[in-house]
């Protein structure tokens, strides 16, 4: 596997926000994390970034034991995190937007960024278009694309996403749910965190689903599985579909 979390626990002061997540994901999947507000999925994925430290448990990735490292280091050894408030920076370009991403590698040629930019813009044509057009004046479905491509130029292993299609319109969503596929099949393994169940169940077939519930994961199980009984969805995330 390449990601496992054993046993985690972490505090927001004296708020015990996750109490013993255990979950693992193996190399090529994607993992869908849902539960009602507040039940602590970005504080997992904060915690698997270093940007919440556990104070208890274990983080391993691709083998080797991360709890503790700082973000940045964490980022060196290929997690790259997709936070919901997207954190594009405004005043730059979406070219220098997509730079900004590569720089977790050191410093890079020129024709090497170049080189990875256009690869990139291959899956996102719709900022192909904007290359030159600053963050600041994209829409908010364009500056999640950025989002989620700033980190791709970083050539992840493992993905974890917060929230992508939060506020967006219908066809936005759906450019977005094409990207996320697009992702999973050049192999990015990805840990989503998402609201919209129709849009996330619907993403592959063979993704599976940990639902969270007071800090803790509740169940387990394929999307074919919750789809045909429903009964956890209802009970733990307040839905039907």
């Amino acid at each position: 596997m390449i990601l496992s979390l054993q046993d985690v626990n972490t505090f927001y002061g004296r708020s015990h926000v996750l109490q013993g997540i255990s979950l693992d994901i193996d190399p090529g999947e994607l993992v869908l994390l849902i539960g009602r507000n507040g039940v602590g999925k970005t504080t997992t994925l904060k915690t698997i970034m270093g940007v919440q430290p556990p104070s208890s448990g274990n983080i391993l990735f691709d083998g080797e034991g991360i709890a503790g490292l700082s973000p940045h280091k964490i980022a060196r050894r290929g997690i790259a995190y997709i936070p919901e408030e997207r954190r594009i920076i405004p005043n730059l370009t979406v070219f220098e937007n997509l730079k900004m991403g590569m720089l977790v590698h050191g410093k890079i040629g020129h024709e090497q960024i170049k080189a990875v930019v256009d690869e990139v813009c291959t899956t996102f044509s719709r900022l192909k278009e904007r290359i030159h057009h600053r963050g600041e004046n994209l829409s908010g479905g364009e500056q999640q694309m950025l989002a989620i491509a700033r980190a791709m130029v970083a050539q992840p292993k493992l993905m974890l996403i917060d929230e992508p299609t939060e506020g967006l319109m219908p066809i936005m969503v759906d450019e977005i749910a094409e990207i996320l596929k697009k992702l999973q099949q050049s192999g990015v393994t990805i840990l989503l965190v998402e609201q919209n169940y129709d849009m996330a169940f619907g993403l592959i077939d063979t993704a599976r689903v940990y639902i969270m519930e007071k800090g803790m994961v509740c169940y387990h199980g394929s999307v074919k599985e919750i789809t045909t009984d429903r009964e956890p969805l209802v009970k733990y995330c307040g839905v039907k579909l």
